[in-house]
């Protein structure tokens, strides 16, 4: 019969090392940062919604503060929109647009801007809060203040990237601003979730694998390129247009690849050229993640297997829900899917990433 004393011995063998430098602070300031890192997930699907709903550029001022609150009677509401009527997207897209369907819009704008404000007082004031009671570990209180300032630096990218929309006769807002945009918003999806991996599983020394760490990186940095590209495709529209595949247009090789001069602008304006990269770089991408599958296979660490089988098997889900998008011209909800899966797929290969890292 087994004794209580055996029973003990048994779970101290059995429970990984790396856990026991976990305190329950740890565990208390890491769930903080996977609820913050749930609310930036959110704020991506929302942001998403504003965008493929033409609403972004509904609220035409930027009030960090009063924008909080929102129009509270008739006179309120013929204020914003009078102010909305005045934008170049009102006199030629959205002419004779109603009441109601200018307060569609107009919903949609505020709030997503004020989950941007919900997660600034999610984050700063737990922030406070731990430090003052002391249960930040040593050393973790810088990274969270840059979380912080890239926090409200993306506040500053998010009007600047409304504030190309209102002028020069632009019915969208620039596609470089928007890549600038989202790319801030999954750049702080990752952090947060390796932060809060640090303190919920620390490595010990040696843990990893050398083999698997380079092709997990690379991969990293190539999948984020590829969401970059995504955002190019979101802000010229370029979803909506050359809905075949896997032919563009009806070719293998699109025509009016390089119509805009100079050169360069078609990898950011051109429709044609936006949407070809998008495609190219989702072919690598899936290469390379089988690739990454199958070297995470012979890892002798079980979790770099697993996240490394995790990855794969997401990132052609996220291929064939794209071809589903787009061929179905970007419903609202594919779309949103296909943008938080993304999200979420960053996430997992950062994992993946950080399991097969040899901890010094």
């Amino acid at each position: 019969m087994t004794s209580v004393v055996d029973l003990k011995k048994y779970r101290s063998a059995n429970t990984p090392q790396v856990q026991a430098g976990v305190t329950a602070a740890d565990r208390r300031v890491a769930v903080w940062l996977l609820f913050v890192a749930l609310l930036v997930l959110g704020m991506v699907i929302v942001g998403g919604a504003t965008r493929l709903t033409g609403s972004g550029l509904s609220i035409t001022e930027w009030k960090p503060i009063h924008g909080a609150i929102p129009p509270l009677n008739a006179a309120d509401w013929a204020e914003e929109f009078a102010k909305y009527r005045n934008t170049p997207q009102y006199r030629i897209l959205n002419e004779g647009m109603t009441m109601p369907e200018f307060q569609f819009i107009f919903w949609w704008e505020w709030a997503h801007r004020l989950l941007g404000r919900v997660i600034g007082v999610a984050f700063a004031l737990p922030l406070l809060v731990f430090l003052a009671t002391k249960q930040i570990r040593q050393g973790l209180a810088p990274r969270l203040w840059i979380m912080f300032a890239l926090g409200g630096l993306q506040g500053a990218i998010g009007w600047w990237m409304v504030a190309s929309g209102l002028t020069d006769e632009r019915v969208a807002v620039a596609a470089y601003r928007l890549a600038t945009h989202l790319g801030m918003a999954f750049a702080l999806f990752g952090l947060l979730v390796w932060t809060a991996m640090d303190l919920l599983a620390p490595k010990a020394p040696g843990q990893g694998d050398a083999k698997v760490a380079p092709l997990a990186m690379a991969f990293c940095g190539l999948l984020y390129f590829q969401i970059i590209l995504g955002a190019f495709v979101a802000g010229t529209h370029a979803g909506f247009a050359h809905n075949d595949w896997p032919l563009t247009d009806g070719r293998w090789i699109p025509q009016h690849y390089f119509a805009m001069t100079p050169w360069w602008q078609n990898f950011v304006e051109n429709t044609v050229a936006v949407q070809t990269n998008h495609r190219i770089a989702a072919y690598i991408v899936a290469a390379v993640a089988v690739w990454l599958w199958a070297r995470s296979l012979k890892s002798a660490d079980q979790t770099v297997r697993a996240l490394g089988a995790y990855t794969g098997v997401i990132v052609l889900s996220q291929v064939v829900l794209g071809i589903a998008t787009l061929m179905l011209v970007v419903p609202l909800w594919l779309g949103l899917a296909h943008q938080a899966l993304a999200c979420l797929l960053l996430g997992l290969a950062l994992l993946t990433w950080r399991a097969a890292r040899v901890a010094a």
